[in-house]
C-alpha cells in the first residue's frame, strides 16, 4: 500500500520492478498511484500527479531474448525548491581583487542572523572554551547546521579573488570554506557562471566540466574536488576549506576589469544558490587613476632611462675616480 523505492547504484541488474496489487485488472479500471514523495537526497522536493504514458514501457530480459510490456506506465515529475528545503540560503560569496584593497564580504544575514535567544546553539564562537562540548554534545548527529558565529551565518562561504593580470591571461583564486561544525561535505560541487569560461585554459586542483546544454554560449562551469585529495570538505576548522586557481585567456573583444566584470554572475554550491554581494559594492578599478596614453607612457620611459643612465655613470665615476 505504501511502497518505498530506492535508487539503485549504476550497474544493478534490471533496475526495479513493482507489482501493484488491487489496482484494477484492465486499462479501464486500473488506478494510478498517488502522493509520490522524494525523501532522499533531502527535503525540498514536490511531486505532481501521475500521468499515463502511451505506449506502456517495454522491458528486455537480461539475456536479450524476449520483451515484456508493462500493463500501464505512469510518469511523475518532481521539482526541487531551495525555499521548500530550508528557510534560508546555505552559502554566500565574498569578492576581492589585486587592484583594490577592499574585500567585499558576504552580505550581512545572508543565511540568517545571530539570535541565540530564540534559537540557542545555532552558532558558536571559534574561540569559545565550550566549543568542543557543543560540537560533540547532544544533537551532534542532527542535520541542522551548527555554524561558526559570523555576520552572514552561512555554513558555506565561497571567496572569489581576482589574483593577477598578465599580458594575455588573468588569474582567479577560489576558496570554499566550511563553517559548519556538524557536516563534512563529501563529493561537493560548485557551479559558477562567468562570461570568460569559454576561454578557461588551466584549473590547477579542481575537476572541471563546461555546462552549455543548449550549445549557445559556454559561460557556466561545474567544479568539484579531486578524488582522495580535496573532494571532502572537512568541518569548520584549519582543514575546513579547499582551494584552486583558474587561469583564463583574455578575449580582446570582451575582457575588462571595469565595473566588476571579473567577478562571477552566479555561484551554486551543491545545487544551492549562493547569496551574492550587491553589484554596486564590488571592488571596482580605482576611478582616480586614468589609463596612461602612449605619449605619457613614452615620456615616463625616457625619464626612467635617463635616471638609470645617470645613476650608472655616477657609480662608475665614484669607483674609479674617487669622490670630489
Amino acid at each position: 500500500r505504501d511502497p518505498t523505492t530506492v535508487d539503485l547504484l549504476p550497474g544493478a541488474p534490471n533496475g526495479m520492478q513493482i507489482t501493484v496489487g488491487r489496482s484494477g485488472t484492465s486499462n479501464r479500471t486500473v488506478k494510478a498511484p498517488k502522493n509520490f514523495t522524494l525523501k532522499a537526497p533531502g527535503p525540498g522536493y514536490t511531486c505532481g500527479a501521475a500521468q499515463k504514458v502511451k505506449p506502456p514501457t517495454k522491458f528486455i530480459s537480461p539475456d536479450g531474448r524476449r520483451t515484456t510490456q508493462a500493463h500501464v506506465t505512469w510518469d511523475v515529475i518532481c521539482t526541487y525548491s531551495q525555499f521548500v528545503a530550508q528557510r534560508g540560503p546555505a552559502c554566500c560569496v565574498a569578492l576581492s581583487s589585486f587592484y583594490n584593497e577592499t574585500i567585499v564580504d558576504c552580505p550581512k544575514c545572508s543565511c540568517g542572523c545571530q539570535n541565540n535567544i530564540t534559537n540557542p546553539g545555532s552558532c558558536v564562537e571559534v574561540n569559545s572554551p565550550y566549543l568542543a562540548s557543543v560540537v560533540n554534545g547532544p544533537g551532534k548527529g542532527s542535520s541542522t547546521p551548527l555554524v561558526r558565529c559570523s555576520p552572514h551565518m552561512c555554513p558555506i562561504k565561497v571567496h572569489w579573488h581576482v589574483k593577477a593580470n598578465y599580458r594575455d591571461y588573468w588569474r582567479v583564486k577560489i576558496t570554499i570554506s566550511n563553517w559548519n561544525y556538524r557536516t563534512n561535505y563529501s563529493q561537493w560541487n560548485l557551479v559558477v557562471q562567468h562570461p570568460n569560461f569559454d576561454n578557461v585554459t588551466t584549473i590547477f586542483s579542481f575537476n572541471y566540466k563546461a555546462l552549455n546544454p543548449y550549445g549557445v554560449i559556454n559561460d557556466t562551469a561545474m567544479l568539484w574536488g579531486l578524488k582522495y585529495y580535496n573532494d571532502l570538505l572537512m568541518v569548520a576548522g584549519p582543514n575546513g576549506n579547499v582551494q584552486s586557481e583558474l587561469l583564463f585567456r583574455k578575449d580582446p573583444s570582451t575582457f575588462t576589469f571595469e565595473k566588476g566584470w571579473g567577478f562571477p554572475r552566479r555561484i551554486y554550491f551543491n545545487g544551492e544558490s549562493c547569496v551574492m554581494p550587491q553589484p554596486d559594492l564590488y571592488p571596482w578599478l580605482p576611478s582616480s587613476s586614468p589609463r596612461l596614453t602612449k605619449t605619457a607612457f613614452l615620456a615616463l620611459a625616457i625619464v626612467a632611462c635617463a635616471m638609470v643612465a645617470f645613476l650608472y655613470n655616477h657609480l662608475v665615476l665614484d669607483k674609479y675616480c674617487g669622490k670630489s
